[in-house]
């Protein structure tokens, strides 16, 4: 859930913590400490940089790399870039046993062959989904310190059938970005503050802070993250990088610290469509224990890249949702430019083709997402088991308020506050107000406009570019469009479509239920015939020449 400039260091954090026996399990498997933005900085060049999936494929089966080699490059690329200078501290914690998982596939890669088009590829996954064995899942708080879940998320699940390897876990805006209406996006009591590689005193965005951070930096092949309501394709536009939200249900949520059922799903944040379309068909399948999964049988695809179509948007009609734009001119201007991209590739315009519905939304969404917060957090605190810290939401309050000095050092927990003081989930408000959500955002919104006009997808600006980082006033939105998609649970996808000063804005495309095809078909024509993407240059600051 995305929301609305000190260093904290690691050693600051360090410093800082409740305990020693807890400082020293903050980073378990990271040495050295995070240095802060100087004046100018020296990236070294490599060879992996804005390299994609199939190239890296392709040179395993060359033998020009190795599993191996490849996860060793991205963890030097870590430690150089993320830990050292420039500073970006989008990884929280390594994989210690990413070497030996490495050696393990090429073994099997050399007998059998490979499992398919990630084995032996470098995954990194945001702080909240639960991996089984030495790393910690946290959500970024210092609560969840020793958390070790009995067993992995069932997105990791198949993550490893398909021979990825874990590498690290991401920093986030803590708990998604749920505690607080005062927060700074991309900060956690237990990571500290990411920074946006374009320009290291703006701001990622969040939730998904690190993943998006980490992928644009070239500091892994490819990166997931979770969204509610923006936090995967907010960060992903504001970095630079494709984003796609899945409609809920196609991935699987067992094992990812919740904020609602009815919104929440993980989904790949990578450097171009081709990746986060193959990562895509990596994570789906039927999990009998999310219900909401069980829906997706016969909907999914093992193989999304199928779908990719530099003719795309050949008489596909596009309803333009001018709603979303007016909340600055430059990402008009740009948004604008794209839009005659789209058209000059074949696209039919419906403009404007607004969804007047989501005005009448008003306060439902939080309402839900206060509800399904309390009851989610204590089922998912259960899963864990014997290693979760706290069991309920009531105890993440009380241990925020021990340990405020670090917990709350920024900004206090007021939506926490909120949710407990919500009741079950049989309440009519909470009923009342997610059957409004559900009408007003589908029958009345997205399906309604695309019907009318009979269209193939929608298109928005993503987001505004990256506002300066600001821990004293909290984040700086203007505007953005993940909502419709966020609160109906249909599937959104965020490409990279100019640049304001440097740094990067977005467009979003999104639909129905289910049409991640269509919308990974046009994505992909739209950035083969712009080709916008542009690996960040780690400014100090952005240049306002």
């Amino acid at each position: 859930m995305k929301k609305n400039d000190t260093d904290l260091t690691r050693r600051k954090l360090l410093k800082t913590t409740v305990a020693a026996g807890l400082a020293a399990a903050v980073f378990p498997s990271l040495a050295r400490r995070t240095t802060a933005p100087q004046s100018e900085f020296h990236v070294s060049v490599s060879e992996f940089d804005e390299v994609t999936v199939a190239e890296l494929q392709e040179g395993l089966r060359l033998g020009k790399y190795t599993a191996r080699s490849i996860a060793e490059h991205y963890l030097e690329r870590i430690d150089e870039i993320d830990k050292h200078r420039p500073g970006v501290n989008s990884i929280i914690e390594l994989n210690p046993d990413a070497l030996k998982i490495a050696d393990e596939l090429d073994k099997e890669r050399k007998e059998k062959g490979p499992r398919g088009p990630i084995h032996g590829i470098p995954v990194v996954i945001k702080d909240n989904i639960s991996t089984a064995g030495r790393m910690m899942t946290t959500a970024g708080s210092l609560a969840l310190v020793g958390s070790k879940p009995m067993h992995d998320s069932f997105v990791v699940q198949q993550l490893r059938k398909s021979g990825a390897i874990i590498l690290a876990k991401t920093n986030l805006s803590e708990w998604a970005n749920m505690r607080s209406n005062h927060s700074t996006s991309g900060w956690s009591g237990r990571g500290g503050l990411t920074r946006n590689p374009y320009a290291l005193d703006r701001n990622t965005s969040g939730s998904s802070s690190g993943s998006a951070a980490a992928a644009s930096s070239n500091l892994t092949a490819v990166a997931i993250g979770t969204e509610t309501d923006g936090s995967i394709v907010s960060p992903s536009s504001i970095n630079g990088i494709v984003g796609i939200k899945p409609t809920v249900g196609l991935v699987s949520r067992t094992g990812i610290v919740p904020i609602s059922h009815t919104q929440d799903t993980a989904g790949p944040m990578c450097r171009s469509v081709r990746d986060a379309a193959t990562l895509l068909g990596a994570m789906v399948g039927v999990d009998p224990e999310d219900k909401a999964s069980r829906a997706s049988k016969g909907k999914f695809h093992r193989d999304y890249t199928k779908y990719l179509d530099p003719a795309g948007l050949k008489g596909a009609r596009l309803g333009v949702v001018r709603g979303y734009f007016g909340f600055l001119p430059q990402v008009d201007k740009i948004i604008d430019g794209a839009l005659e991209a789209l058209k000059h590739n074949g696209a039919v315009l419906v403009d404007p083709a607004d969804i007047k519905s989501l005005a009448k939304v008003g306060g439902a969404e939080n309402i839900v997402l206060q509800y399904e917060l309390k009851t989610d957090m204590k089922m998912y605190l259960e899963w864990v088991g014997p290693s979760a810290p706290v069991h309920s939401l009531k105890d993440i309050i009380e241990f925020d308020d021990r340990h405020k000095d670090t917990e709350m050092k920024y900004f206090g927990q007021s939506i926490f506050l909120e949710a407990e003081a919500r009741g079950p989930l049989t309440d009519k408000k909470y009923i009342d107000a997610l059957a409004r959500c559900r009408k007003l955002s589908r029958t009345d919104g997205i399906d309604f406009v695309m019907n009318k006009y009979k269209l193939d997808a929608l298109v928005a600006p993503t987001d505004s570019p990256a506002w300066v980082t600001d821990l004293v006033d909290g984040d700086h939105f203007l505007g953005g469009s993940s909502q419709a998609a966020a609160v109906a649970g249909y599937p959104s996808i965020t490409v990279p479509a100019g640049f304001d000063f440097g740094l990067p804005v977005g467009i979003s495309f999104f639909g129905r239920a289910w049409s991640e095809p269509v919308l990974i078909r046009i994505a992909y024509a739209f950035e083969q015939a712009t080709k916008v993407r542009t690996p960040p240059k780690f400014l100090p600051t952005a240049d306002l020449s």
